[in-house]
């Protein structure tokens, strides 16, 4: 919540100073990057949004809770920087060298532009650095690329790199209006504000295939499967854990199905005891398996796997 909201707050003023600005600098990669400040703002609204409302309770027609909530608004985040920062980033660089010749396209005064984006680099950066607090938070000594791979949280994530792109935004931006300003050319304006949508559409399709994958539901990170697995067969009267089904349904809310082959000579007292057991020592190791689902059985793929096999009468053979 600290983080989204330090971002919702940032960007709101930085978005009402770049549209100031484009106006008097007459500035495409200016126009852009308001525009594409604009799209961070609703972002953060999003976020809130989800957050708000996958706190929600479970009821009758949702017995799971609304936990995907969140993941449903990190994907209208994910949209919402392809379409509004990134599709109208490229439009306006591409009118901007194809009219390159028009007057009403000339640059205009660039100290508007420059004061603001040199503001907008020290607020992206406090931005960045709550975000990076949480993240180092988050990441618990791992490395980045395995914490990036094993996270189950989009909301920090997406903060994070939509201050990423947001910092190498305002620098194209800086450097297109200046060579632009110096060389007389405004192809350098168009081309910049071409780069800032092309890295916002990179960010948007990061963000839009992890969101998806969580989504359309996702498996707990190989640490915590581990965990669960060593927990079950470490079970005195566990002969075979025949198989672990994880869903997030949330950041941290999981639904796990797990089917246990037990000693086959346990009365129903006692097998009651063993998944109660069971179920409390995974709740302590992995606190957000909220939901944990254990059926007593035997693996039945191999008398599947027979059934499917075809039957030879051999007496009947002609």
């Amino acid at each position: 919540m600290r983080v989204v909201v330090a971002a919702l707050a940032v960007n709101t003023l930085i978005a009402i100073f770049k549209f100031i600005a484009s106006y008097f600098s007459r500035s495409s990669a200016m126009l852009a990057e308001a525009c594409h400040s604009l799209a961070d703002t609703a972002n953060q609204i999003f976020l809130l949004i989800g957050m708000r409302k996958s706190a929600r309770p479970a009821d009758r027609e949702h017995p799971f809770g609304y936990g995907p909530e969140t993941y449903f608004w990190a994907f209208m985040v994910a949209l919402c920087i392809f379409s509004v920062g990134g599709g109208f980033s490229v439009h306006e660089g591409v009118e901007k060298i194809l009219h390159r010749n028009d007057p009403g396209h000339e640059i205009g005064d660039p100290r508007w532009a420059y004061i603001v984006l040199s503001v907008s680099v020290l607020l992206e950066s406090y931005s960045f650095a709550v975000a990076m607090k949480e993240f180092r938070h988050i990441r618990a000594g791992r490395g980045v690329r395995r914490t990036l791979k094993e996270t189950r949280d989009p909301t920090v994530m997406t903060v994070l790199f939509e201050d990423l792109a947001a910092l190498f935004g305002l620098f194209v931006a800086l450097a297109g209006i200046y060579l632009s300003r110096v060389t007389g050319n405004v192809v350098w304006d168009g081309i910049a504000s071409i780069v800032v949508g092309l890295a916002l559409g990179g960010v948007a399709f990061m963000l839009a295939r992890d969101t998806k994958s969580l989504l359309i539901g996702q498996s707990v990170n190989d640490v915590d499967e581990a965990k669960i697995r060593a927990i079950v067969t470490a079970n005195r009267d566990v002969v075979e854990l025949v198989h672990l089904r994880t869903m997030h349904m949330a950041p941290e809310e999981v639904i796990a199905a797990i089917k246990v082959r037990f000693i086959g000579n346990l009365d129903t007292r006692t097998l009651e005891m063993r998944i109660n057991e069971i179920e409390a020592a995974l709740r302590e190791a992995v606190p957000h398996l909220r939901r944990i689902y254990i059926e007593p059985g035997f693996n039945e793929e191999s008398v599947r796997q027979s059934a499917l096999r075809p039957v030879v009468d051999k007496g009947d053979v002609r």
